[in-house]
């Protein structure tokens, strides 16, 4: 049972489209909604491709770079709360960590395709140079 919880949870976080389209699924009829369903959806997604990002980069370059990644969240939280202060006057954390949270799904599902995208030509090259 194990094997099977864990095969599952490898599927949706090498795959988060599918993460995506489970959470909209059981949502849609619940909130009868669908922008609610997707925006449900979104945010179950963003932290399934921050994951994702992890492991891409650790099966990639055989290292953990969670340092990288914690401060890259930490660094663009901090630039939406400056950012937020400088036009508006006040912090409004609610707004800020919504802003935040939309950028980080922006971020980082570029940065799972580009890695995807690198560890596919990768891997080609490395099995069309066989000696």
């Amino acid at each position: 049972m194990s094997t099977f919880l864990s095969s599952v949870a490898a599927l949706f976080i090498f795959l988060p489209v599918l993460g995506y389209l489970l959470v909209f699924v059981i949502f849609k009829p619940i909130t009868g909604n669908h922008r609610r369903s997707v925006n449900y959806a979104l945010n179950a997604t963003t932290c399934l491709l921050i994951i994702s990002v992890h492991y891409l980069l650790v099966t990639i370059w055989k290292t953990s770079f969670d340092w990288v990644i914690l401060m890259i969240l930490m660094t663009t939280l901090m630039g939406f709360a400056v950012l937020h202060w400088k036009v508006k006057g006040e912090i409004l954390f609610g707004k800020v960590f919504k802003g935040f949270w939309r950028f980080t799904f922006l971020l980082f599902f570029i940065g799972y395709v580009a890695l995807i995208l690198y560890g596919l030509v990768q891997r080609a090259i490395v099995a069309v140079h066989l000696p």
